[in-house]
C-alpha cells in the first residue's frame, strides 16, 4: 500500500492541507539536473594532456597514453598546461641491477662506519694512556717471541743431531746402518723445514701486531685530541672555566687531651 509520500513521488501530485490532490513542483527532476551538470563539470576538470617522448626523441602530447608510452617517462598537464604529475621511465634490468649494487655499496659503507665507531669507543674505554697501549703490545709480542725462541732452540738441536748423524753415516759406508741413518736425516730435514715455517709465521704475526698497536696508538691520540677540543669549545661557549675536582685528603691527625687521653683522629683535618 502506497503512502502519501510514495504517491507524491510516483504521480507528481501532493496533498494540500484540506486533503485535495495538487500538482507538485518536481524537486526530483531539479536534483537530477544539478547532479548531471556537476558530473559534466567533473569530467571537464579531469580532462588532462600527457607529454611523453618516444625512442627517437620526438615529444608527443596526447589525451591518452598509447601502449608504447606506458613504460616511458610522462608528464601529466592540466587544462592550463601546468604539470600536475610526473612519472619516471621504467627501469631496465641493467638499471635495476646498478641501483641494487649501489644500495648494497651504501649499506656496506654504513656497516664500515659503524664498525669504526665501535672500535673507537672500545679503544678509548680500554686505554687511559699511550703507556698502556705499549704495555698491551709488549705482552702480545712476548707470547709470540717465546714461540720463536722455542722453535729456534729446537732447530739448533736438530742441526747438531744432523751433524752427528752425517758423521756416523760417513763412518759406516757399506754397512746396513746407513739406511737407518738416511731415514733419520730425512726426518730431521722435514722437522727443520716445519720449524722454519713456524718461525716465519710468527715473524709475520709480530709485524702485524706491531702495526696494529701503532695504528691503535695513533688513533687513540686523535680521539683524545678531538675530545679535548670538543670540551674546550663547550667550555668557551658557556663562558665558564673547567675546574678539576679537588681530591679528598686521606691524611689523619692525632692530638692528646690535657689529661693525657688520645683524641680520635679526624680524617682530612687541616694543619695549623
Amino acid at each position: 500500500m502506497l503512502t502519501r509520500r510514495d504517491a507524491q513521488v510516483e504521480t507528481g501530485l501532493r496533498w494540500n492541507g484540506r486533503g485535495v490532490k495538487c500538482r507538485a513542483r518536481f524537486p526530483l527532476a531539479t536534483t537530477l539536473l544539478a547532479v548531471a551538470m556537476l558530473l559534466a563539470g567533473a569530467g571537464e576538470t579531469r580532462a588532462a594532456t600527457y607529454k611523453w617522448t618516444d625512442e627517437k626523441g620526438v615529444v608527443h602530447y596526447t589525451d591518452k597514453l598509447p601502449p608504447e608510452a606506458v613504460d616511458r617517462a610522462t608528464v601529466e598537464l592540466n587544462k592550463q598546461g601546468v604539470p600536475v604529475k610526473k612519472t619516471d621511465q621504467a627501469l631496465t634490468p641493467e638499471q635495476r641491477r646498478a641501483l641494487e649494487q649501489e644500495a648494497e655499496r651504501q649499506r656496506g659503507a654504513e656497516r664500515a662506519r659503524e664498525e669504526i665507531a665501535r672500535r673507537d669507543r672500545a679503544l678509548v674505554s680500554s686505554y687511559t694512556s699511550e703507556a698502556e697501549i705499549d704495555l698491551a703490545r709488549n705482552r702480545s709480542l712476548q707470547t709470540i717471541n717465546n714461540v720463536i725462541l722455542s722453535a729456534q732452540a729446537f732447530s739448533e738441536q736438530l742441526n747438531k743431531r744432523k751433524v752427528e748423524v752425517e758423521a756416523r753415516k760417513a763412518e759406516s759406508q757399506g754397512k746396513p746402518v746407513v739406511a737407518v741413518l738416511d731415514r733419520e736425516l730425512e726426518s730431521i730435514d722435514l722437522e727443520l723445514a716445519r720449524q722454519a715455517d713456524v718461525i716465519a709465521q710468527k715473524q709475520r704475526e709480530t709485524t702485524a701486531i706491531t702495526a696494529k698497536y701503532d695504528a691503535d696508538k695513533q688513533r687513540w691520540r686523535e680521539l683524545v685530541a678531538a675530545k679535548a677540543t670538543t670540551k674546550a669549545a663547550a667550555t668557551a661557549n658557556t663562558g665558564g672555566t673547567a675546574v678539576a675536582p679537588a681530591k679528598a685528603s686521606t691524611k689523619t691527625t692525632a692530638t692528646v687531651n690535657p689529661d693525657g687521653t688520645a683524641v680520635v683522629p679526624v680524617a682530612g683535618a687541616a694543619k695549623k
